[in-house]
């Protein structure tokens, strides 16, 4: 399909000759000769925003005002928040996010022929590429059968979804789904998709040249922006907005440089490197910012690095961790089989556009911090956040810490008579940890004692320096006869089938497979929460005896609940170190002094005998990556194997919904829908659903993991005839609004403040009485009650996931009042008519006395503008009562058009029917 280029009454589009084609593109310099303004001195980030501006600009949605607002930008010091409609090229997603949303798409069909349209304008206009990733869960480990009983059991369990997902790739145009046991959306975006500087024939028929753009389903699409690509994770329904045409409103972000000096010590890896760079920016505060990251440090820092960095900016609150185009950048590009034509695209197009990384390039930033990679140390970060960095010699006594906060005051005192009897001791008097026997074993767990070791994420397997460390660590602790602790279930998940074909050249499969860390599939898997059951006497052992257990893992998140319900403290890990943990087995071991084990003949064996030099590492990169390996494993991305060609599917142009099926379900959105919008209205009388705390992510409020019996949404399925061992996950099920909104809120960590001491998903209902969020949601609909949830600083962390404000807006929460919002989580609950509000003037739930029984009412909502103040009366259970000011957290103007039709789909919707 062309793309459609606007009318460009600047005169900037311009002709460049490369490789003996030549192509059109929009040019900032002519810009600059044209009077818009001086853009030389803006980072690279936003020159392709720019870009985007001369690209579409029609006097319209894009205006030249728009244009020479970036150069006022760079003019006030890198601010100017003016709001613009942006147009990413193609859209990215994950069978997680991307069920729901092609469910949704294939409601609108049915909304549309209900509206009197056609159901074939319901299409995406950009490409949308799918991969299926997140559906593989570890039920087999460590042994030769594991991958393929896990492909099994995989499609054993998700056949409704991906029969509905190919019925998809027919249905509608420009899609295209990268079938299960291929890789990682990220991975296979950065290794395959991406090409840095695309070019398409536009409405005309002229070949154009243009940066490489995509918003995608899951907020680790930022990962691909270390190969100079702009891309940031969205909800599912503002990708879905985006793939039928809508521009993305947003304001012109601040930039944050980071400034990387020096090169990385002896015995550190781009982890170490990624963990410290989350906790400075988290310090920082990069919150809806862009960030982008110079100096003449990057000479020392490979792709593979920079998409390890990159991939982590939800994780330090950024919108997205931008590294310019560089020579570096056309070395991944070459290695990794992209065609010479497309290389010499990037290098003549990021050189006559002025993006190219320059020795001494130092543009305007908003503001800048500094670090000299020659101090990075080793590290780990844990035990639930992914910015709580711990050096490794700190790592043993930080657990510690986490025993005694948990154990309570008590437990501290013992921290150093434990620490002077060694890791290895029994247990003593005071001693903080519990310990028990496992049934049936000869050994005993305690807190601390490491039951996950996984090699996941396309975070770190996208980097084969790491992952070539990890198979060397492998191999020595084989030759010296060093083993997994029997009680680690461990995995390995590489990203791509590229990474099993380097190591497997390189001869380190083997060694992995010794010790436990055999192929169990190519996808998210721990990281997700994807890590399967633990065998079940241990998982007894850990809770009828109130076990701290550990997970390691080489992934991005580490929040409460997420990795598996039997594990409380994770840690995040370079692969290297989650193979020497597996070793150790438990986490109150000081890796750099205690040894690690002993090897076959009693010695004992320490870290610098297990670790390889960076030598080693980059000579066996150099070997066994190479780009023959890329072009074949990519050849036939999109064919699958033989189970995937299996799979049937109807051809009609709406979905025939299976009305048994418990997987996907026609969503409630749009049905009696008409062509009228309603004024956004005061909210009266509203009750408080829950009260939260500070740093509750989408992960809370939205579980992606698995769930039990006695859940609603465990409950739902039982009645359904589903057996428990058919549940699945949250996240496979979120094609089904009836799994999804019994799920929200219903994490088993999150802890609403209206009850004492009680964590899970529970809340008071209209009786005064303790229930389910989800029954007490229920019953407040019934009687007509609008519900709020009140809430501390960044609330929404956390991944991209739609379904966090789609459960929010179903059970019928009308307001959402926090501290602050974390980016996504703010654009997805106005996308579902949901409004957030902010609280003003030091005002916080504490401050305010909350307790959950109070009364609320928002008013001045008529005719609101977007960042506007309004006034809230709280009405406390005394009969007392309290005026406050709240920030009205629709940012901008088109967001208010959303809050009026009930939300962005529905906008949507409706033009699209007056359009017919």
């Amino acid at each position: 399909m062309p793309i459609t280029v606007g009318q460009d009454s600047a005169g900037t589009r311009r002709s460049l000759e490369v490789s003996g084609s030549s192509y059109a593109y929009y040019s900032i310099p002519a810009a600059e000769e044209a009077g818009l303004g001086n853009f030389a001195r803006l980072p690279a980030v936003l020159k392709v925003v720019l870009e985007n501006m001369l690209r579409f600009e029609d006097g319209k949605t894009v205006s030249t005002d728009d244009i020479k607002a970036f150069s006022e930008w760079a003019a006030n010091g890198g601010k100017n928040p003016r709001e613009i409609a942006y147009r990413p090229a193609r859209v990215l997603m994950q069978d997680f996010t991307g069920v729901p949303a092609v469910v949704d798409l294939a409601a609108m069909r049915d909304g549309i022929v209900a509206l009197g349209g056609d159901a074939e304008k319901i299409n995406p206009l950009n490409p949308v590429d799918l991969v299926i990733d997140h559906s593989v869960m570890i039920d087999e480990f460590g042994n030769p059968r594991a991958f393929q009983m896990n492909v099994d059991r995989e499609y054993e369990r998700n056949m409704e979804r991906y029969t509905f997902l190919k019925w998809g790739q027919s249905a509608f145009d420009n899609f295209r789904v990268v079938p299960p046991g291929t890789g990682i959306c990220h991975q296979v975006n950065l290794e395959y998709l991406a090409k840095t500087v695309w070019s398409d024939a536009d409405q005309n028929g002229e070949t154009v040249a243009y940066p490489d753009t995509l918003v995608g389903t899951d907020s680790h699409t930022t990962m691909v922006n270390g190969a100079a690509v702009l891309g940031w994770g969205v909800g599912g329904i503002e990708a879905e907005a985006a793939m039928l045409g809508q521009p993305i409103s947003m304001l012109i972000p601040e930039v944050v440089g980071f400034k990387l000096t020096g090169a990385m010590p002896e015995g550190t890896t781009a982890t170490d490197l990624v963990l410290k760079v989350v906790q400075m920016l988290r310090n920082k505060g990069v919150v809806s910012k862009f960030v982008e990251f110079y100096g003449d440090g990057l000479d020392n820092v490979p792709l593979a690095d920079r998409a390890t960095i990159g991939n982590m900016a939800p994780e330090y609150g950024a919108t997205c961790g931008f590294f310019p185009i560089d020579a570096e950048t056309l070395n991944y590009l070459t290695q990794t089989g992209r065609d010479r034509d497309t290389i010499a695209l990037v290098e003549a197009y990021a050189k006559a556009q002025g993006m190219w990384r320059e020795p001494g390039y130092e543009p305007v930033y908003s503001d800048t911090l500094e670090l000299d990679m020659s101090t990075i140390v080793p590290a780990i970060s844990g035990p639930k956040r992914p910015q709580d960095h711990t050096p490794l010699t700190e790592a043993a006594d930080a657990f510690l810490d986490v025993v005694s906060e948990y154990r309570g005051e008590d437990a501290s005192s013992a921290a150093a008579d434990m620490a002077a009897e060694g890791p290895a001791a029994d247990p003593i008097a005071g001693d903080p940890r519990k310990s028990a026997a496992v049934e049936g074993e000869d050994y005993t767990l305690r807190d601390g004692s490491v039951v996950i070791a996984s090699i996941t994420s396309c975070t770190n397997t996208s980097n084969p320096y790491v992952m070539i460390g990890a198979g060397l660590v492998a191999r020595k602790a084989r030759e010296l006869g060093l083993n997994r602790k029997p009680w680690v279930k461990t995995s390995l998940a590489p990203g791509s089938q590229v990474v099993s074909a380097y190591l497997e050249a390189a001869g380190l499969q083997e060694d992995l497979d010794a010790i436990g860390f055999n192929l169990v599939g190519y996808g998210c898997t721990t990281c997700i929460g994807n890590s399967g059951p633990l065998q079940p006497e241990i998982s007894k052992a850990i809770n009828d005896n109130d076990l701290i257990a550990t997970s390691v893992l080489s992934g991005n998140r580490n929040f409460e609940g997420r990795i598996s319900p039997d594990v409380r403290a994770n840690y995040l890990a370079s692969p290297p170190l989650v193979v020497i943990y597996a070793l150790a087995g438990d986490m109150n071991i000081d890796l750099t002094k205690d040894p690690v084990g002993q090897d076959k003949d009693g010695n004992d064996v320490y870290l610098k005998d297990l670790w390889p030099s960076q030598k080693e590492i980059a000579d066996l990169v150099q070997q066994t990556v190479t780009r023959e390996a890329f072009q074949e494993k990519y050849a036939d991305v999109f064919k699958g194997d033989e189970k995937w060609r299996g799979v049937d599917t109807t051809d009609s142009l709406t979905y025939d919904w299976p009305s048994t099926s418990t997987y996907v379900q026609n969503p409630p959105y749009f049905q009696g829908m008409t062509m009228d919008t309603k004024a956004i209205e005061n909210i009266e009388g509203a009750k408080v659903l829950a009260l939260l705390g500070d740093m509750v992510t989408t992960d809370h409020i939205s579980p992606a993991g698995s769930f039990k019996e006695t859940t609603p949404a465990g409950q739902y399925l039982t009645e359904r005839q589903v057996a428990p061992r058919e549940f699945n996950s949250y996240g496979s099920r979120r094609g089904n609004h009836q799994v999804m909104m019994r799920g929200t809120f219903a994490n088993i960590r999150i802890r609403n403040e209206m009850l004492d001491g009680v964590e899970g998903g529970y809340t008071l209902g209209p009786d005064g009485e303790q229930t389910s969020i989800y029954d007490a949601a229920m019953a407040y609909q019934e009687a007509g009650t609008p519900l709020v949830i009140f809430a501390g600083e960044q609330y929404g962390a956390g991944s991209s996931r739609d379904w966090a404000a789609k459960g929010t807006a179903l059970l019928g929460v009308k307001a959402v009042i926090a501290e602050s919002f974390e980016r996504i989580h703010r654009s997805n609950l106005v996308g579902m008519g949901v409004i957030p509000f902010e609280f003003t003037g030091g005002d916080t739930r504490k401050s305010l006395g909350l307790k959950g029984d109070e009364t609320v009412s928002i008013h001045g909502l008529a005719g609101v503008r977007p960042l506007q103040e309004v006034p809230c009366t709280i009405t406390y259970a005394d009969g007392t009562t309290k005026e406050i000011t709240l920030k009205c957290r629709i940012d901008t103007a088109v967001e208010i058009d959303y809050i009026e039709n009930g939300g962005v789909l529905h906008y949507v919707l409706r033009n699209l029917a007056r359009a017919a």
